[in-house]
């Protein structure tokens, strides 16, 4: 079973990603209903937009899991 991602600190910059854990809105909502390997790609796609953030590139062109 994969655990969610969250780590509590839900707060989405003007992309709708969420800073705390790095998943998209859509992602977040589609958690629940998301088949174990949907999930991993969501946890894979999440931790490259928190590495990418975290380097200072905000724009969503600058995230190449999109």
């Amino acid at each position: 079973m994969v655990e969610s991602p969250c780590v509590r600190n839900c707060c989405l910059d003007q992309h709708d990603r969420c800073l705390g854990c790095g998943r998209l809105l859509t992602e977040i909502l589609e958690w629940q209903q998301a088949s174990e390997q949907r999930k991993q790609q969501i946890i894979q796609r999440a931790q490259q937009r928190l590495l990418i953030q975290r380097a200072g590139f905000t724009h969503p062109a600058a995230d190449p899991s999109e």
